[in-house]
């Protein structure tokens, strides 16, 4: 397969990405500590998947004999290795930016001080606090007890600690404490002084309180390291025919937690001996991918770093509009039925989503409601929401796909809620995850069924649309939301294919559609008439989309192709005189995806939910839906110029890795979702 760069790699230059965002001196203090949380969590995500994948192909190839058998896609050992070199150079890079944080952070009277550098009055804080709430969530496991890894948690922080006595009749011995994290927060704000702010992390609260632990035991000498284990987070999914498939997930979800080690992040000031002899008790191997790093590790926790300071630190707000479009105490669904609404989130506020839902769980007149699920937020509203329907004897069906990544035990826990209060659900599809982001209200009017939809191309989650950018179309086009209830149809009767004129369907239509609408570009291009694409995406890796994306370029077809994360495709110089790609890193995650060709003039524009990969195209239900409303048609061409026009936070994807900054217009300096956020207030 001819890829311009690997995947594995584009991934990691996406998340060099975001570490610029935290170097970025432009970007508030406390925002660039947010942004190395940021970091982190993606690169636990990385390990746990794409790495583990790599682990598996590597020991695939390592058991088979036969050379016809082995994995060829490409040289996945030369991956892995190169894999292993840009981890090891972004983790230097890394602790340089949080050591050079850390200064800033003193420079405005915030100091992270560890266990050796507190007050007297801090230090009896600090004990009183931990006696009071922390030392009740401590078990710590004595190493000589231990045989294996199986119970350390994936991802979580555990302190290796030595333990000495100055009686000379007692053994070193050697503990393992869980960092209960997830409990307590990771940082806890001593009291200040002299309008100077003082934060430990919870790593050295316990350090300096071991002897409330340990000390009843004879001991008095403690050094404790930090550890953690990133383990294999692939679902293996058995296909027992009497298992329901929630059961199966259930199953999966639990064996992930014994996952194979694939990565074993350390202090690196711990001792030789030390670490030897966890790694021995640990049953760690060399293939667990030692890292040696600093003090503290889960650097994720840092997204949830205090609000500390003066406001400087933080960006401007940017609330939410609330769009004049539902004016309140007006029903939505009366305005939707005359126009298409479209939505763009998080400028946007999605209240007027709730909203539409509390509408119709009371609206007399509506009999049905239809949703799919992927993710959603904690305590979400959505939920909320749809069991108030079917409490108010509206018939709810809701699609939970419990394959989403990480989300599988909580969609689960929603699952047996929406059931107990008599909510239908429909279980995933073996072999396919629905992806579609889909809304349909089935209202009885004048004795006829009439359908209203909302069709998203993110997750319907209040939490993620603060902070993701994504587009929602509210719709009472009967021929398209006529469509959008045969894709609920095809949930129930999966051996049925239904027939789409407006939708496109992943995986049945996506890939045809995309051909027809490059090919006529081309077409265009050749006859001297308007010919361009505009390219809105996640992720850009199938080939054969590629190929056609190469041969418009090189017929003439100009394209501007916004893509935030991976991007396999490296244009070449005689492409790039037709073809730029462009990835926007920001305050929000760019999430939003989106189209439009220029058709000879007469623009046509889509909205999807899938990204341009094979498991999108081939291995999951994708919906790509049409935007009729001229008026739309032409904000969703000014949002795109909007974004492409950015010149402060646009790098070029070149497949290098250098992430080179568009260059800087001094007399417009712009910040695409700054101006976008004035753009939609001009509009209200």
């Amino acid at each position: 397969m001819n890829q311009d760069v690997n995947r594995e790699i584009s991934w990691l230059h996406f998340n060099a990405r975001v570490l610029q965002e935290a170097e970025d001196p432009s970007n508030p203090l406390l925002e660039r500590i947010r942004f190395l949380g940021i970091y982190s969590n993606n690169n636990d995500e990385f390990f746990r998947v794409r790495v583990a994948v790599l682990t598996r192909l590597i020991r695939i190839n390592e058991a088979v004999t036969s050379e016809r058998k082995k994995f060829r896609d490409y040289d996945v050992e030369k991956v892995y290795a190169r894999v292993m070199e840009i981890q090891h150079e972004q983790q230097i890079r890394f602790q340089s930016v949080w050591a050079s944080l850390q200064k800033e952070l003193a420079e405005n009277n915030i100091f992270i001080v560890d266990e050796k550098r507190i007050t007297g009055s801090q230090a009896d804080f600090v004990r009183g606090y931990f006696r009071k709430n922390i030392r009740p969530q401590l078990f710590p496991v004595m190493l000589s007890k231990v045989d294996s890894s199986k119970f350390i948690k994936d991802n979580a922080v555990y302190l290796a600690v030595d333990l000495l006595s100055s009686q000379k009749e007692l053994k070193e011995r050697y503990a393992l404490i869980e960092i209960p994290a997830d409990r307590m927060g990771r940082f806890l704000m001593l009291p200040s002084a002299d309008s100077k702010q003082y934060l430990m992390f919870l790593d050295d609260v316990i350090r300096y309180c071991l002897n409330d632990v340990f000390g009843a035991f004879g001991y008095d000498k403690f050094s404790a390291y930090t550890i953690k284990i990133t383990r294999d987070a692939e679902l293996d999914i058995d296909h027992d025919i009497s298992r329901s498939f929630m059961e199966l997930m259930e199953m999966s979800v639990k064996r992930r937690a014994q996952g194979d080690p694939v990565r074993f992040v350390y202090d690196r000031a711990m001792p030789e001996k030390l670490l030897l002899t966890f790694a021995q008790k640990l049953k760690l191997s060399k293939k667990a991918n030692y890292f040696p790093g600093g003090r503290y590790h889960n650097f994720r926790d840092l997204m949830k770093f205090p609000n500390l300071g003066s406001s400087v630190l933080n960006y401007d707000p940017m609330p939410p509009i609330h769009s004049g479009v539902f004016p309140e105490k007006q029903s939505i669904i009366n305005i939707i039925k005359q126009k298409d609404v479209l939505l763009h989130y998080p400028y946007h506020s999605f209240d007027s989503f709730i909203d539409l839902l509390r509408e119709a769980s009371l609206d007399p007149k509506v009999r049905g409601i239809k949703v799919t699920l992927y993710r959603v937020a904690k305590d979400s509203n959505v939920i909320n929401a749809l069991i108030n329907a079917a409490r108010n004897g509206k018939r709810v069906t809701v699609f939970f796909e419990f394959q989403a990544r990480f989300d599988e035990e909580n969609n689960i826990y929603y699952v047996n809620i929406l059931q107990e209060e008599g909510v239908r659900v429909v279980s995933s599809i073996p072999r396919y995850k629905v992806h579609s982001k889909l809304l349909l209200i089935r209202r009885k009017e004048n004795g006829y069924n009439k359908y209203y939809a909302a069709i998203g191309t993110g997750n319907f989650n209040e939490s993620t649309s603060k902070v993701y950018t994504d587009i929602m179309l509210f719709t009472g086009n009967q021929e398209i939301v006529n469509e959008v209830n045969s894709v609920f149809h095809l949930f129930d009767d999966r051996f049925m294919r239904p027939e789409f004129r407006h939708i496109v369907v992943s995986p049945f239509m996506h890939r045809d559609f995309l051909s027809v609408m490059i090919k006529n570009e081309i077409q265009n291009a050749k006859l001297g008439n308007p010919a361009w694409i505009k390219i809105k995406l996640n992720n850009l890796v199938d080939n054969s989309v590629i190929s056609l994306i190469r041969q418009a370029a090189a017929a003439g077809v100009k394209i501007e192709m916004l893509v935030r994360g991976i991007c396999v495709m490296v244009p070449s110089v005689r492409e790039r005189k037709n073809l730029e790609i462009v990835s926007v890193v920001d305050r929000y995650l760019e999430h939003s995806r989106f189209f439009i060709f220029a058709n000879n003039g007469d623009p046509k524009c889509y909205l999807t939910s899938a990204d341009w990969m094979k498991r999108n195209l081939d291995h999951r239900i994708e919906v790509t839906c049409p935007v009729y409303d001229p008026q739309h048609i032409q904000t969703l061409i000014e949002v795109f110029n909007i974004s492409w026009k950015d010149n402060l936070k646009a790098r070029y994807q070149d497949g290098t890795g250098n992430n080179i900054y568009r260059p800087v217009n001094e007399v417009e300096k712009w910040r695409s979702q700054v101006e976008l956020y004035r753009y939609f207030t001009r509009k209200e």
